[in-house]
């Protein structure tokens, strides 16, 4: 897989279901993303990154200024921008899925795709970068373990669930691309 595009519709001119990755903070949905979405010849979509897009404002500085309540109010409106729209890999906010309206959403035009880690090897991904709001207090070995817990049900919406500890971002994508070939939403 050193790049070339995959045949990504099992028939001419239908349109793919989204691929929506999920899961916490530090687990690659946006580096796996980005890839896939490359390998696919799919539009990738990084709600994190489009809503700093759309405010003019860092996801930081959103929760600092306005509080956790208005980004969660502009990952939904977002979300309803996209409603429809196919043949995109999104890759969501750690917590878009907190929020069963926002997992209908996604449901509804998606395949939704759990990327987790240990919470070791989140704390190694993302010890070094402070632009976290949600990790920028207390000790964050803790805050990680906290958070995992509060978030533990959440992300069993999805489908297919993989280790990217375990993997490298390659293998990753490899793994999803098999699986859509299984349920033949792809050649």
């Amino acid at each position: 897989m050193g790049g070339e595009k995959l045949p990504r519709l099992c028939k001419a001119g239908v349109s793919m279901r989204n691929i929506v990755l999920i899961g916490f903070m530090g687990c690659g949905k946006s580096v796996v993303g980005r890839k896939l979405a490359s390998q696919l010849g799919l539009k990738h979509v990084d709600t994190d990154a489009e809503i700093e897009r759309v405010t003019g404002k860092t996801v930081a500085q959103i929760f600092a200024k306005d509080g956790p309540i208005r980004f969660r109010s502009e990952e939904k409106l977002l979300l309803k921008k996209l409603a429809g729209k196919k043949d995109m890999v999104i890759s969501t906010g750690g917590g878009m899925v907190l929020d069963p309206e926002n997992v209908e959403m996604l449901k509804k035009d998606g395949i939704l795709v759990h990327l987790y880690a240990s919470p070791d090897v989140i704390y190694k991904r993302v010890k070094g970068r402070r632009h976290r709001p949600l990790l920028n207090r207390g000790d964050l070995k803790q805050r990680i373990k906290e958070l995992l817990e509060e978030r533990a049900g959440a992300y069993n919406a999805a489908e297919l669930s993989i280790d990217t500890g375990k993997f490298s971002v390659d293998d990753v994508v490899s793994q999803i691309i098999e699986y859509l070939k299984e349920r033949k939403l792809m050649d």
